[in-house]
């Protein structure tokens, strides 16, 4: 599988502006999913190290998107949160961010994330 392929097959959507976030944030709102955003720097090697663990969290939790957003590429997004350090993950639910964790810590992520997650079980149709 070539790195085209893989980036395909990403279920964590690479957030390139305002216009990207907000369209994305609406979006899960309109399907009642909660959204965890990993906020990220290329320079930041704690935070490209979590790039993997993100993308295993989105594959184990399909009723949650999962957004990548660089600081350097997207900084209103940033600033409108916040956010000061890198790797910082959000938790948003109908739009409004209702966790914030900052630092490069997977278990305690995963904790946060599953509990959003069974907060928002997957419709049986």
């Amino acid at each position: 599988m070539d790195a085209h392929e893989q980036q395909s097959k990403s279920r964590v959507v690479k957030v390139d502006s305002m216009q990207s976030w907000e369209f994305h944030l609406n979006q899960a709102c309109n399907h009642g999913c909660p959204v965890v955003a990993h906020f990220t720097a290329i320079w930041c090697i704690p935070s490209v190290a979590m790039n993997p663990f993100v993308e295993e969290m989105a594959s184990a939790h399909e009723n949650v998107v999962f957004l990548t957003v660089d600081v350097d590429d997207v900084k209103e997004v940033a600033a409108k949160y916040e956010v000061k350090a890198m790797p910082t993950f959000l938790l948003l639910k109908d739009g409004a961010p209702i966790d914030k964790l900052v630092g490069a810590n997977p278990e305690e992520i995963r904790k946060r994330v599953e509990g959003l997650a069974q907060s928002h079980p997957i419709p049986i149709v």
